[in-house]
């Protein structure tokens, strides 16, 4: 059984909500975000990303930047930027990318859910972005970023959705990436209540993105529940916030990999060694998808194409099949020697949003040595993953279109 609740939300007034709703705090840089925020003064990055408005040596994860989040967001409650809803409310968030659209429930999640493992989770945190989060959302007393989360479509969950969307939008924009935000606040007690019955006969949801909100939400709760030994289970900071969707709406893409060297190698040893595992071919260009099992590497002004050989993966292992699974294990640690993607700086990941085109500036740059193309992760795949209690390799998937932090949080 999974629980939800309806709540009082703190949103932008809605004249400014185009103006407020900002990136979520993890796709950005401080430098992007100041420089996006710079010409703003109520873009929600001064709350969820407050470092924007201290000096540039300040350390991010000092409590001066904590402080300032908090400082940032009771200027914005208090000169009536953001207004908490007077009733408790579901609301309805819709994303419109292209011809793609994903709808979903904007609500609070159980914090004993996530606990117990009735939220699944597919990926390890780190340490260093779990704390982060854990002190902002303790600082701050507020929950500013939405965990996405997903649920196994269901006939009467999707069709509340398209009945609580039939009205007109409380908020509707289009922001300067080309996204269309939607969002209904509903606050019907009985519409509540036939999505919270909704979402009792679940046995799980999912986490697509956001492990470090997540855990972080769980380590606020029980710091809290250990100052308070009285507590009820009906606390704001037992739940935390989130949006679910329907699990066949969402569009995942590529999460790429970009590598600073090749481990002492010639690009020609390197391309030699490829040949136990892949069969390699060069091509003239990167392809705009690449299919299941094959990569695109790009390295020295010329891409190639990578099959991976009969017997380099476990076909019936759910894990041991994803690309970025024998992406690892047949050329990043046997090859690479990179052994842990989490703490290696000779590794970074590159968003599929930014296409094929990137990869090939950032080695041409000479800022990387070569890029991996992917074939995206699917839901089903995540899915049984998650259902396995098993882990993905970090950054396996990359969901577009992005949510907007700052059109609905939860103080605590």
């Amino acid at each position: 059984m999974i629980t939800i609740k309806a709540f009082k939300g703190l949103r932008p007034k809605e004249s400014l909500v185009e103006r407020i709703a900002a990136p979520p705090y993890d796709v950005l840089s401080s430098q992007e975000a100041k420089t996006m925020a710079a010409e703003n003064p109520v873009s929600f990055l001064h709350i969820n990303k407050p470092e924007i408005d201290l000096p540039e040596d300040v350390d991010p994860y000092s409590n001066v930047v904590y402080e300032k989040g908090r400082e940032n967001l009771v200027g914005f409650i208090e000169n009536g930027t953001l207004i908490q809803d007077e009733k408790e409310c579901i609301y309805i968030y819709r994303l419109t990318w292209k011809d793609h659209v994903q709808t979903g429930y904007f609500c609070l999640s159980s914090v004993d859910d996530y606990d117990n493992g009735r939220i699944k989770k597919h990926e390890l945190t780190r340490p260093a972005k779990e704390m982060d989060r854990t002190r902002l959302i303790d600082v701050m007393n507020a929950q500013v970023g939405p965990v996405f989360l997903l649920y196994p479509s269901t006939s009467k969950l999707d069709h509340l959705l398209e009945e609580g969307a039939k009205r007109p939008a409380n908020v509707d924009f289009t922001a300067d990436d080309g996204v269309r935000h939607q969002l209904w606040v509903i606050p019907e007690a009985d519409f509540i209540n036939r999505v919270v019955q909704g979402f009792q006969s679940l046995d799980a949801t999912y986490i697509a993105d956001g492990h470090h909100r997540s855990a972080a939400a769980s380590r606020v709760c029980a710091l809290r529940r250990k100052a308070q030994p009285l507590y009820t289970g009906k606390e704001a900071f037992t739940f935390f916030l989130s949006v679910i969707f329907p699990h066949n709406q969402l569009k995942v893409l590529p999460y790429n990999r970009v590598i600073k060297d090749l481990n002492g190698l010639t690009a020609q040893a390197f391309l030699q060694k490829l040949n136990d595992a892949f069969t390699v071919e060069p091509r003239a260009a990167a392809r705009e998808k690449v299919q299941e099992h094959t990569f695109d590497l790009y390295l020295d002004n010329q891409w190639y194409t990578l099959k991976a050989k009969p017997g380099t993966f476990n076909a019936d292992d759910p894990l041991d099949q994803l690309d970025v699974n024998i992406l690892m294990q047949n050329i990043l640690t046997p090859i690479l020697n990179i052994k842990d993607p989490r703490t290696d700086h000779r590794i970074d990941f590159i968003g599929g949003i930014r296409g094929t085109d990137e990869l090939q500036k950032l080695v041409d740059n000479q800022e990387w040595r070569c890029a991996f193309s992917l074939h995206p992760t699917s839901v089903e795949a995540l899915l049984k993953i998650a259902d396995a209690g098993k882990i993905m390799p970090p950054k396996s998937t990359w969901f577009e279109p992005k949510l907007r932090s700052g059109m609905v949080s939860q103080l605590l």
